[in-house]
């Protein structure tokens, strides 16, 4: 058992992941299996396995779990037909029976400190604020308000991390800017929201 386990990540391992035309800072982390599409991730950011970004901004300290889908193609539902077909860019059809020009690009923009669970799917577009938790298998089809817990299918806000003061405080601060000195000084003071944004506001 503990053989094919290890075999098993080996595997998952050696698969890679395809990154075009994208940004990743160095210190953040796309597993294998991802593919990553004209997005960028900022510091301290993670993706786990088999994840899609399409268009989309990642900001700092922003954690996401395996099996996530954020963004993708739209098609074109005021004409004759959706069909690729008909469109003029490159995909996965052989034929072409038109070449209409139909580019849409939206960029959908995820912030800091963030933690997305496994098998969520985000639709284009949309804004997940600072602080936000969004639950495992949730579809995200509207903006997720910041320091909200967002859960479901479709998804809605089920409660706030903090209260309005502490929200308000935290999204004021904007702690994720600090340097990685500056927040190891106050590593001490992370478990506590209070503390740590007294000790921020004090200096």
């Amino acid at each position: 058992m503990v053989i094919n386990y290890i075999y098993s990540r080996v595997l998952k391992k050696l698969r890679g992941v395809a990154i075009k035309s994208s940004r990743i800072h160095k210190t953040s982390k796309i597993e294998s299996g991802s593919t990553v599409i004209n997005s960028t991730f900022d510091r301290h950011s993670f993706c786990g396995y088999d994840c899609l970004f399409n268009n989309c901004d990642v900001g700092a300290f922003t954690s996401i779990a395996n099996n996530v889908r954020v963004g993708g193609s739209y098609h074109p539902m005021e004409y004759v037909s959706t069909s690729p077909v008909f469109l003029s860019h490159r995909d996965s059809v052989k034929a072409k029976l038109a070449r209409h020009d139909f580019r849409v690009s939206i960029r959908t923009l995820i912030g800091c400190d963030v933690w997305i669970g496994d098998g969520v799917l985000v639709k284009s577009g949309v804004t997940i604020g600072h602080g936000a938790v969004v639950g495992m298998g949730t579809v995200v089809t509207k903006d997720v308000p910041p320091y909200s817990v967002y859960c479901g299918n479709p998804g809605k806000v089920v409660k706030m991390r903090f209260n309005d003061d502490i929200i308000q405080r935290m999204l004021s601060s904007e702690w994720w800017k600090l340097s990685d000195s500056r927040l190891k000084s106050l590593g001490n003071k992370i478990i506590s929201p209070k503390e740590f944004l007294n000790e921020l506001e004090s200096k």
